[in-house]
């Protein structure tokens, strides 16, 4: 799941649109388990923007925003929405 990498700094960190898509592809991954897959575990990819071979920095992947200016790190909206995610699973 990429967003464009001309998206301003506040719209990438609101990524509506990638906690959309973890929210029903995770929701199709458990009604998967719940028939029966055999599932050990499952990673986000990628967690930080980074540089993508085949489309190097025109598209933004990842739970974390990168600054490629100084390298900060600030965790976009869908960062926090899996936090919440994995801490509901867990309590």
């Amino acid at each position: 799941m990429d967003d464009p990498g001309n998206l301003t700094f506040p719209e990438s960190l609101y990524d509506i649109n990638r906690v959309s898509f973890y929210r029903s592809y995770l929701k199709e991954l458990k009604r998967a388990m719940d028939d029966g897959a055999n599932v050990t575990g499952y990673f986000a990819w990628s967690i930080l923007d980074n540089f993508e071979w085949l489309l190097g920095y025109t598209s933004r992947f990842g739970l974390v925003y990168v600054d490629h200016n100084d390298l900060k790190r600030y965790p976009k909206l869908s960062a926090y929405w899996f936090k919440q995610m994995l801490e509901r699973k867990n309590s």
